[in-house]
């Protein structure tokens, strides 16, 4: 017997969650963390030279609702940073900068990276639920297209 699940993610997890997904994400793409202080400082001095992109991408607020307040965790590649964060007041946010990029090359990073994030936090919840259930994960493959498929088994007592 087969079965397929399309999954839409309902978020209760927490922080952890959250970076462990956008560590996984960025890793996957050769993202590293920044260190906030180091990125405050660089951005001071090169605030003029770097172009800005604050994106809207469809399903990264689900994710991000687990960022507390007031939190931001950034992570870089190539001169390019992307920082997830919420503002005191909650609002997510997701924004790209880069010296020497068009708005539209750190439009297309960050939407890729942010889609890259969904992915991965979902397939951390969806195992982790898996693994509560009592479910095997039998073969698990990775397509060309980043396609994840897990086939799964439950035995009954």
């Amino acid at each position: 017997m087969s079965c397929v699940c399309i999954l839409t993610p309902v978020v209760i997890a927490a922080w952890p969650a959250f970076s462990a997904a956008v560590m996984a994400a960025a890793a996957s793409l050769g993202y590293t963390v920044v260190e906030e202080t180091k990125k405050a400082a660089e951005s001071a001095g090169k605030s003029q030279l770097v172009n800005r992109v604050d994106l809207d991408v469809p399903h990264s607020q689900l994710v991000m609702d687990t960022l507390n307040r007031d939190q931001r965790i950034s992570v870089t590649r190539d001169g390019v940073t992307v920082t997830f964060a919420r503002d005191p007041r909650g609002k997510a946010s997701l924004c790209v900068t880069g010296e020497g990029h068009t708005e539209a090359e750190l439009r297309a990073l960050g939407e890729e990276l942010s889609q890259r994030l969904v992915q991965k936090y979902v397939y951390q919840r969806l195992k982790e639920e898996m693994r509560l259930r009592q479910f095997v994960v039998v073969e698990e493959e990775t397509d060309q297209n980043q396609a994840i498929r897990l086939k799964v088994r439950h035995w009954e007592n």
